[in-house]
């Protein structure tokens, strides 16, 4: 079956050292899947993935499973620069019983070609299981190495379900669309939250994103209507996703959230982020963020 749902974009705790906080990441994966989310992507972008090593990474995603949540709810960033880093990141995660592999392309050089692209993850997968279900992750704006639907094309008649999915965080509905439309079998999901509905309405899986830190069973509750085959609802609960997304976008994302979440939970540690991000100075532009919140009865 397609993988679907609503998976947030965990944001990660970290110590005053700069380490992973386990133990606070664990308690918000745990909240978050008792909120209503199907899953989790795990040290993602929010997850400020590449701030922290691969040792770090295995240790949390061990702490995940060793506490009982279940591998197969947890999607694994495991796309870095070097092939081998990648394979040492997705064979772990596969051990631990993880199945789908969220993959960044090589990210560090710029202007590469669709060959290049699509031999990097070729390198990767001819390697891996054949059990092992791969989501491309598009983030042209950060990786600034785009995959274009040539590279899927060419992933998918070589390594055929192996390539299961995409997620499309380019915030651009019309490209989010067009690989829905190209690739029906495949399971894309959006990385913005404002389009849940019209990506779900056209075929798409679900979304897997950062607003979902907060909001999770909003979009829980659109997918739920959507799958209802409740219209009406469905356009109701996404005004709502919509207003979320759009007030914790308005400063840096990741600080935000983290801001949020450390108001919500009383937790001034939940606003530690690793550098080159900063903290947010003050709490002052996040007005509208603890009102969209609270009008989804979210206590912020």
């Amino acid at each position: 079956m397609r993988l679907e749902g609503i998976f947030a974009a965990a944001v990660t705790a970290a110590r005053t050292d700069g380490q992973v906080d386990r133990a606070r990441t664990r308690a918000h994966v745990e909240r978050l899947l008792a909120g209503g989310c199907h899953g989790v992507a795990l040290f993602g972008t929010t997850g400020e993935a590449a701030s922290f090593t691969i040792a770090e990474r295995k240790a949390m995603l061990e702490e995940l499973v060793g506490a009982g949540i279940p591998a197969e709810r947890i999607l694994p960033g495991v796309g870095l620069c070097a092939r081998d880093d990648t394979l040492t990141l997705a064979r772990h995660a596969l051990e631990l019983g993880c199945r789908h592999l969220l993959m960044l392309p090589p990210f560090f050089y710029k202007g590469v070609s669709d060959a290049g692209v699509a031999a990097a993850f070729a390198e990767v997968m001819e390697r891996l299981p054949a059990e092992a279900r791969v989501i491309l992750y598009h983030f042209p704006k950060v990786s600034a190495v785009p995959i274009t639907p040539e590279v899927v094309t060419s992933l998918r008649e070589r390594f055929g379900p192996m390539v299961t999915g995409i997620k499309d965080s380019s915030a651009d509905l019309e490209h989010t669309l067009s690989l829905v439309r190209a690739f029906p079998d495949l399971a894309v999901f959006p990385g913005a939250d404002h389009h849940l509905l019209t990506v779900l309405q056209a075929g798409g899986a679900g979304s897997i994103s950062a607003a979902a830190n907060l909001n999770g069973a909003g979009s829980r509750k659109v997918f739920d209507l959507f799958k209802a085959g409740d219209a009406a609802a469905a356009e109701a609960a996404q005004v709502q996703v919509t207003a979320v997304r759009k007030a914790v976008e308005g400063g840096p994302l990741i600080p935000s959230i983290k801001a949020l979440l450390a108001l919500r939970l009383d937790d001034p540690e939940w606003r530690r982020v690793r550098p080159p991000l900063v903290e947010l100075a003050d709490d002052s532009g996040l007005a509208e963020a603890k009102a969209a919140l609270a009008k989804v009865e979210t206590k912020v």
